[in-house]
């Protein structure tokens, strides 16, 4: 566990600064000038129609696809190594019948030696720790197709945060989740981002747990329409041209 805590300010990889990005994608713009800052120990939410660029703006975080601009993990004219980063996807399917359990899944990403060995008494050590950081250890043994949504955002947040992230992406954690299961998982994500002081960047559909969690959000449809805090986004005339919704309701 890190023991320095930033507060809100731009410590050392945990900081997210975006200028001018732009992604272009056989001719067409994908995202133009998108401009934004996420300051550490915060929670943000990249929100935006379908085909609005969220994606694609995760995966120019992640290296996975080209852009122009600048991605930086500090201040101006600070310097800082790369950061760790956690990456939750978009939740897999898993076929109900396939035997794999949350323990062989953790052994396929972590253990040196094939899953088909099973785990050493260390490396189960280990599961359990991360499970436990999420409060999923009785999860270990159950077949990853026998989840539930919320159980397998669990499972796939605990192997996104071994080893400790700086910063922590999450792309529409929400998804397939029901309304008890979401919060649940906002309630552990703000704990996790208070015990372990990392940033969490996430995309999300649903918009009534943002005024609760999250400190700001970004409004993403080609380009950046709107940013600010959760009220001041899901009241903008920007927010109702996108979604034909105020105040994220209909």
């Amino acid at each position: 566990m890190r023991l320095q805590k930033h507060g809100g300010s731009c410590g050392n990889s945990c900081c997210l600064r975006v200028e001018n990005l732009s992604v272009h994608i056989g001719g067409e713009a994908i995202l133009e000038n998108v401009n934004l800052h996420l300051h550490c120990g915060e929670m943000a939410a990249i929100i935006g129609p379908n085909g609005a660029g969220k994606s694609t703006f995760l995966k120019a975080i992640l290296g996975q696809r080209e852009y122009e601009g600048v991605i930086a993990f500090s201040e101006p004219g600070q310097r800082s190594k790369k950061p760790r980063i956690g990456y939750v996807p978009q939740s897999p399917a898993f076929d109900p019948s396939d035997p794999v359990s949350v323990s062989d899944l953790f052994a396929c990403c972590m253990a040196k030696r094939p899953a088909f060995f099973g785990l050493s008494r260390a490396m189960k050590q280990t599961v359990l720790e991360c499970l436990e950081r999420v409060h999923g250890e009785s999860l270990i043994d159950k077949r990853v197709g026998t989840l539930s949504g919320g159980e397998l955002q669990r499972v796939l947040l605990a192997l996104a945060l071994e080893p400790l992230p700086n910063i922590l992406i999450l792309d529409e954690p929400l998804s397939g989740v029901d309304v008890e299961g979401m919060t649940v998982l906002m309630d552990m994500l703000d704990e996790i981002r208070k015990t372990y002081d990392l940033s969490i960047l996430m995309t999300t559909h649903d918009f009534s747990m943002l005024p609760r969690y999250a400190d700001k959000v970004f409004l993403i449809d080609r380009g950046l329409k709107a940013k600010g805090d959760p009220q001041t986004v899901l009241n903008s005339p920007e927010f109702y041209q996108s979604f034909h919704m105020k105040g994220g309701r209909v």
